[in-house]
């Protein structure tokens, strides 16, 4: 399960569409170096994102 403290690079690499779902929300920098330490918490405040519905949105199956 995916939660506020997963970094996004481990978010790819456990969904395979995780990109497209991060992209969706305009999280373009998916790839960028901060990508690999970044929490996902840290990614939606930065980018002015709901937490809550990024969250479910990933960890639906």
């Amino acid at each position: 399960m995916i939660t506020k403290d997963t970094i996004i690079a481990d978010i790819i690499k456990m969904k395979p569409d995780a990109p497209q779902i991060l992209m969706s929300f305009g999280m373009g920098c998916i790839g960028c170096p901060s990508a690999q330490m970044e929490k996902l918490e840290q990614a939606c405040e930065i980018h002015g994102l709901n937490l809550e519905e990024v969250l479910a949105k990933l960890n639906q199956n």
